[in-house]
């Protein structure tokens, strides 16, 4: 483990683990909690997608890495093990070759040091927030996986928002903000620094623009972190799921 890399062989990890797969050439990563005999708990998306911008192009991405399938050669066959879960909604039981869909397997970071967060280009693969002890992470995942998560949403209640939420029991409760997902906030993050970035073309005096537009980027990441953003609270699974009931 560390800055490079947070890959990890499967031999090493341990019930309570927030574990993570790239898709699509590095351009989404599903999230899930590892509970011990080759089995992961994670949040997952239908092949119903939202229809809005690039909620509608991440959702597509999503939908087409749903679990469920191990391929063989050129055939997609169901997996012996989990069944064709590729039509299912919201929190799911996998074998971890169907969650990782023959991508690589890595291991999110907690109570990491600032440091080590901004040295992370990428957001969705550490937090500066602490970590619960392994069984209630367990606890949380398996009462979620017979309860649910709420509903989907690709920048506010994501896989690696429930993932978060399994880890520390923190929760964001804001109404115009986004889900604790580090790699969602990434996206927000660069579409400013992007911004930014172009208006050195427009006012070419601006020389410093992309400098700015890279402080931009990681200080959206670092505020947008679960680990110091204040619009959380630490709220009990069973409490968790009565709100979500009650929409």
């Amino acid at each position: 483990m560390g800055v490079l890399s947070n890959k990890i062989e499967r031999e090493n990890l341990k019930p309570g683990d927030h574990i993570y797969s790239w898709r699509h050439a590095y351009i989404y990563a599903h999230h899930g909690i590892y509970v011990g005999e080759g089995n992961v708990i994670h949040f997952t998306r239908g092949p119903d997608g939202q229809d809005i911008g690039i909620g509608f192009v991440l959702d597509r991405i999503i939908v087409s890495s749903a679990p469920g399938y191990k391929s063989y050669s050129s055939m997609d066959i169901p997996c012996s093990s989990c069944g064709d879960q590729s039509k299912l909604n919201g929190v799911v039981t996998s074998c971890i070759d169907c969650f990782l869909s023959g991508g690589n397997l890595y291991l999110f970071e907690y109570g990491v040091t600032s440091a080590f967060f901004f040295a992370q280009v990428r957001g969705g693969t550490c937090t500066l927030a602490p970590s619960d002890p392994p069984e209630d992470v367990i606890h949380r995942a398996k009462y979620l996986l017979q309860n649910g998560f709420g509903s989907y949403d690709v920048f506010k209640n994501n896989c690696e928002d429930f993932a978060i939420y399994c880890k520390t029991g923190l929760i964001v409760f804001s109404s115009i903000g986004m889900g604790g997902s580090g790699q969602a906030s990434s996206i927000r993050a660069a579409a400013n620094a992007v911004i930014a970035y172009s208006l050195r073309y427009v006012t070419p005096s601006f020389s410093g623009l992309p400098v700015v537009g890279l402080g931009m980027y990681c200080a959206a990441r670092y505020y947008s972190d679960i680990g110091v953003r204040r619009d959380v609270l630490k709220v009990a699974v069973e409490i968790l799921v009565e709100i979500f009931k009650r929409g």
